[in-house]
């Protein structure tokens, strides 16, 4: 989901000769994180999107983005804003449809960028999906990612951690309203984080810098914390106290065996990407914690949407 409060990040990197770069999703968080930080870096920004009177896609279109509407599902909406593209950020989800749905979506995305000649097509998946997870969704993410690495096309795929900005939205912002971290994991098990913003600014880097980033695959996070840990963060930010409470996987099972097999997976393998490494070597992305994260939500509005009579 997207921030609360976004904001145009500094630009990763200051292209000699702006690019072209058409960005699915961008009225969504990953998408719009990436649109915006490709936009500060100088680069001319194809927003794709199924609706552009949205107030998402006029928002990115008042920063200087150029609205293009799109759809997975009409090839030829995709030919058209693929055409003269000289970068694609791909971001594809299951959620609200399914898994083979974004399987489907996916390949059809790639070839639209085969057949467009796109210089460079940047996938966005998800950490440790290339390690057989057996969570249904990113399984589907490594199918993708297997599709365009045999495509022929100059690639490269970014794999972002747990998303920070998804505790204020759902079942996470309906606890923490009565003053429960409400997470299917152990209160000392620990997990790596990222912001969507961090993301775009991420992926604005690999556009910008193709010649280090082709042919790779990059696991990226920006914290690591335990649940009780970011309870802690989220007492602090909100002022209000919050402590971890441990969901039974039983219960997120009711509601998406996927999410379910997802946390299982956080708790008995991990989610392991070298924070510190990332830190060093791309300094220019900034690097969010979570404790910087949760400085900047709006958690009076946030909170108050659940006041209760």
């Amino acid at each position: 989901m997207p921030p609360t409060t976004p904001t145009t990040p500094t630009a990763p990197t200051t292209p000699t000769t702006p690019l072209t770069v058409a960005v699915t999703g961008a009225t969504g968080a990953q998408g719009g994180a990436t649109a915006r930080a490709l936009l500060a870096a100088g680069h001319h920004v194809r927003a794709l999107t199924r609706d552009p009177a949205s107030p998402a896609a006029e928002a990115l279109a008042a920063l200087g983005a150029e609205l293009r509407r799109a759809d997975f599902d009409a090839r030829d909406s995709l030919d058209a804003a693929l055409s003269g593209a000289d970068a694609l950020f791909a971001v594809t989800t299951p959620f609200g449809t399914d898994t083979a749905t974004e399987v489907r979506q996916g390949r059809t995305l790639v070839d639209a960028a085969v057949d467009a000649g796109v210089g460079h097509t940047v996938l966005t998946s998800a950490a440790h999906a290339d390690r057989a997870t057996g969570i249904p969704h990113y399984d589907s993410k490594h199918e993708i990612e297997r599709y365009l690495r045999a495509s022929g096309l100059p690639w490269t795929v970014i794999a972002p951690a747990a998303f920070m900005d998804n505790y204020v939205t759902g079942w996470t912002l309906e606890g923490l309203r009565d003053g429960s971290f409400l997470w299917p994991m152990p209160s000392g098990t620990r997990l790596t984080l990222i912001s969507a913003a961090d993301i775009g600014a991420f992926a604005a880097l690999v556009i910008g810098r193709r010649g280090d980033f082709a042919g790779r695959r990059v696991d990226i996070a920006s914290d690591e914390l335990t649940p009780e840990a970011i309870a802690a963060v989220l007492a602090a930010a909100t002022g209000r106290p919050i402590g971890h409470h441990e969901v039974p996987l039983f219960v997120v099972r009711r509601h998406s065996t996927d999410l379910a097999a997802m946390f299982g997976y956080f708790d008995t393998h991990g989610l392991a990407v070298d924070v510190a490494a990332l830190r060093r070597a791309y300094p220019e992305v900034g690097w969010t914690t979570f404790a910087d994260w949760a400085a900047v939500q709006d958690w009076t509005a946030l909170l108050a949407e659940g006041v209760r009579a």
